[in-house]
Formats: C-alpha cells, structure tokens, sequence
C-alpha cells in the first residue's frame, strides 16, 4: 500500500489524473471505437464492390429475341384455368400445417396480355409456429406465390392462439397469352 502512496505522490494531480483518463480510454476505445472501425471497413468493403459491380443492364422489349425471351418468362406460370388447383394446393398446406383457414378475399387482376395477379387474403386462426411453418411452405412449394403481407394479433397475452392474416399474390399466365406466337 504504502508503494502505490509514494508512486501516486511523484505522480502528483495532473498525473494522477492522466491515469485516470488514460484508464478510461481503454474501453471506450473497445466498445465504441474499435465496432466504429469495423464498421467502417466493413461499409468501404461493400462501396468497393458495388464500384466494381458490372453496370445495370436493361432488358429492352424492341431487340431481335425479346418476344421469344419474353414469351419464354411467361411461361414459366401456369395457365389462369389452373386457378383451382393452386387454390387447392394453398388450402392442402394449410391443412398440413393444422391451421384454421377462415374465409378469405380473392380478386383476380388481369391488366392486359401478359401475367395475371390473383390476389388471396386469408384470415387464419393458430399458434406461430403453424402459421410460420404454412407461410414457409408457400414460399417452398408455390413458387408463382409471393407473400405480400402478413399481420399477427394476439386476443390477450397468455393466449397460444393468434389472430393472424396473410396476403398473397398468386402469379398466373393472363387468358389472352395462352395462345402462344
């Protein structure tokens, strides 16, 4: 003790003080400027490839395979009459995942030659991991669906089950196009 009272004493008060701050610096250094300067190199790393990233290229419809390639891309989705089947298929994994499917909205939009929207609103009744492990499947298993909104709600806290409703949009092959060029 006495060591530490003599070393203090030579130190005088501005040493002593200049301890302290220099005690101080150490882990401000390593939890705000240390994470600082990871994050710096880390948002220079992605400037850095995105500067060398091959420049956006637009699709023109005008060019010489456009139509083919556009027909082509079209006809990855099913054909608009192939409605209820998807529709089927989207109850099938509700059902798979246990889960209350209550009635829902479904409005089909079709603005013109190329693909069609069906969109699906559905109201559902159970636990999260149901409603995750459907919305999941959806996206596993329908990939001309896209989820576009989801909401949960809970009646009170201590309840398991959710109030819960899911938007879709189910992408389809619009009428006028299945008479291919």
């Amino acid at each position: 003790m006495k060591h530490l009272q003599r070393f203090l004493e030579t130190l005088g008060a501005a040493g002593v003080l200049a301890l302290g701050v220099l005690l101080f610096c150490v882990p401000v250094y390593l939890t705000a400027v240390k994470p600082a300067e990871r994050e710096l190199e880390a948002q220079r790393g992605a400037a850095d490839r995105l500067k060398n990233r091959s420049p956006y290229q637009t699709v023109s419809i005008t060019g010489n395979g456009a139509p083919a390639e556009l027909f082509r891309f079209q006809s990855l989705f099913p054909p608009v009459e192939q409605l209820s089947d998807e529709l089927e298929k989207l109850y099938s994994l509700g059902r798979k995942a246990k889960l209350d499917l209550q009635q829902g909205e479904y409005r089909l939009e079709n603005r013109g030659p190329g693909l069609a929207a069906y969109r699906v609103t559905l109201p559902i009744r159970g636990a999260y991991p149901q409603i995750r492990e459907f919305v999941g499947a959806i996206l596993q298993e329908m990939p001309i669906a896209s989820v576009d909104a989801l909401r949960f709600e809970r009646k009170r806290v201590a309840e398991a089950q959710l109030e819960a409703q899911v938007r879709l949009t189910i992408h389809f092959r619009a009428p006028a196009e299945t008479d291919a060029p």
